[in-house]
């Protein structure tokens, strides 16, 4: 019997959305699709999630052993930190990887080495734990347009560069889903007003890349999903509205980073910038929230974001 309990989200065509528990509550969510009675989680989070994805199962009534996928749409820490512990506990899973993220999740000695580089290795060790390797004959590398059987349904894989080299998403076709990963942006419910979800991009370091991004969005809106499941936070509908709103913010980041780029210090520019766009729009959609809660809300994203345009710049630069 699990000792801790965790906070489900159920939403239609049998898919539960867990919350992974990471910075705080609301943050980060893995999703459980079970069909047949065979599951996958889509997305984990770190390693201090796993207590919770397990007592997910235990809630549901699914059976550690029913569990046939991992589904890892990219290798970044709050998405997959946790999959080498997950695996662990299910003895029949497969971590379903792009090929430029597999060998980092077999072997975590470089993705952690960088890791360490932007937080710094205490506070990496608080966030993340010490990743645990996956045997290789675990780990299922993917093809673009690759499909997968979940028990009666079919998942499509697109690899979707924009926000990293080594990102899928994976779509779920008869149901009309997508799950984006970070490919689709990240939409806080504490964001939410009458007009629907509030959405903005995430360009993190150290591959973002806004033509890339903007060619992966368009992708998933070809597949006219009428829902997207968002590891920051879970299903959105409204999809073309949420998909104009994250282009016209990628072309305004473009726009930005360029405008600072000559600066000493273009992150502090470019974060001041992104930062009052944000308000503009939200104030346009209707949030309420004063300046400082939306900047609280969206303050880890907008330094994560800063600093991957300034990578974007440092690149274009050939730095």
């Amino acid at each position: 019997m699990s000792t801790v309990k965790p906070q489900l989200y159920r939403h239609p065509h049998g898919v539960t959305a867990v919350d992974a528990q990471y910075l705080y509550p609301g943050h980060a969510a893995a999703h459980i699709i079970v069909d047949a009675g065979r599951a996958a989680f889509v997305d984990v989070g770190t390693n201090h999630s796993v207590p919770y994805l397990l007592a997910a199962l235990e809630e549901l009534g699914i059976a550690r052993e029913a569990v046939d996928y991992l589904l890892l749409t990219h290798v970044h820490l709050d998405h997959a930190g946790g999959a080498g512990a997950l695996l662990r506990e299910l003895p029949n899973a497969v971590a379903v990887l792009h090929p430029r993220g597999a060998p980092h999740m077999i072997d975590p000695t470089r993705l952690m080495a960088g890791a360490a580089v932007v937080y710094g290795a205490q506070r990496l060790a608080q966030l993340y734990g010490e990743l645990l390797p996956m045997p290789a004959e675990r780990v299922r590398i993917t093809g673009d347009g690759e499909r997968i059987t979940l028990g009666g349904r079919t998942l499509t894989l697109l690899h979707t560069p924009g926000h990293a080299l080594h990102h899928q998403c994976f779509v779920d076709s008869a149901h009309r889903g997508v799950f984006s990963g970070d490919t689709f942006g990240i939409s806080y419910r504490a964001l939410d007003t009458e007009r629907g979800a509030f959405i903005v991009p995430t360009t993190t370091p150290t591959q973002f890349d806004p033509q890339q991004a903007i060619d992966s969005i368009d992708r998933l809106l070809s597949c006219q999903p009428e829902s997207v499941y968002l590891m920051h936070f879970s299903r959105v509908g409204d999809v073309p509205r949420l998909a104009e709103m994250l282009k016209l913010q990628i072309r305004e980041f473009v726009r930005i980073a360029q405008q600072h780029a000559a600066e000493a210090d273009p992150a502090a520019g470019i974060a001041a910038d992104m930062l009052a766009l944000w308000l503009h729009l939200a104030r346009d959609h209707g949030i309420t929230l004063g300046d400082e809660r939306i900047r609280g809300i969206l303050a880890g994203d907008l330094q994560l974001n800063s600093q991957g345009l300034v990578a974007w710049l440092q690149r274009e630069r050939g730095v």
